[in-house]
């Protein structure tokens, strides 16, 4: 079998890596703009003017999740490693605020963040057991 150009064996990052990485930062500042609105509306204004996150916070859980999956080739994964903090704390948001929310509110579009959140970790972890990330 023969490597195609552009395949996994080229050694270079995907060209639209950092545009991913900078959409998974943009959505996340969102999320949580979003997430502290509805609080911070009712308490300045007496009223709440958008009700708590539910399925846009699942679909915003969902953009590292992707990032990752997409960015698993070797080239892929160590240009993506300077992120890996980022992506973490991402995650572990996404994933306490969805477990909360669903558990005691019993919002059940939550528990896709819950999942995607423990996907993300875990896809993480292997990703990295598998191709170490050394600092050539």
């Amino acid at each position: 079998m023969t490597a195609t150009p552009g395949a996994e064996g080229t050694g270079h990052a995907a060209p639209w890596l950092p545009y991913g990485i900078a959409g998974v930062k943009i959505v996340f500042v969102l999320a949580i703009f979003r997430l502290l609105s509805t609080p911070f509306s009712e308490e300045m204004f007496g009223e709440q003017w958008l009700p708590m996150p539910t399925w846009d916070w699942a679909l915003a859980s969902a953009t590292p999740v992707l990032l990752i999956l997409l960015a698993r080739r070797p080239a892929d994964w160590s240009a993506l490693s300077g992120e890996l903090t980022i992506l973490r704390i991402a995650l572990t948001f996404y994933l306490a605020y969805g477990l909360a929310f669903a558990a005691l509110r019993g919002e059940s579009i939550l528990w896709v963040s819950v999942i995607a959140g423990l996907v993300g970790l875990g896809a993480i972890h292997l990703l990295n057991r598998k191709e170490p990330v050394h600092g050539n």
